[in-house]
């Protein structure tokens, strides 16, 4: 499998969220998009079946930000306002990296944001480079 880092690879997109507890990507069969759409961060793009693309993501969500568990990081207005505006969110929101899940990248799983800030494409805003150790070590305690 290849897979490489893009533009895409680090922003929130609008996507639209499988169902609670994070399935993995062996179950991606069993799951459907769900009509609210979440903020989800990119991870990687893999190109294998280019011209069609499949995207890891890991979901947010605007509940308990401030309780972070392992492999979770948060993006708050209050305390970083920059990361926050660089990512185009709407409520400060918490990621999970130990729930990334593969999809494809399509109209059925990612949608345009109703205020569209990047033209008619799901992309939210990017990571601001302030968040990139949260994000690290966010990655490595989900990989442990």
């Amino acid at each position: 499998m290849r897979w490489g880092r893009s533009s895409t690879t680090s922003c929130c997109c609008d996507a639209r969220r499988s169902p609670p507890c994070g399935p993995r990507a062996h179950e991606l069969r069993s799951i459907h998009p769900r009509p609210k759409p979440r903020p989800a961060l990119i991870l990687a793009v893999f190109d294998d079946d280019a011209p069609q693309f499949t995207v890891r993501v890991a979901y947010g969500t605007s509940q308990r930000t401030t309780a972070l568990h392992r492999g979770e990081f948060s993006i708050l207005r209050e305390r970083n306002a920059a990361a926050y505006a660089a990512a185009g969110l709407s409520y400060d929101t918490k990621f999970d990296l130990g729930q990334a899940l593969d999809l494809p990248y399509s109209t059925q799983w990612f949608s345009v944001p109703p205020a569209a800030p990047h033209g008619q494409c799901p992309k939210l805003g990017v990571l601001h480079p302030s968040l990139v150790r949260a994000v690290q070590t966010a990655y490595q305690a989900a990989s442990t």
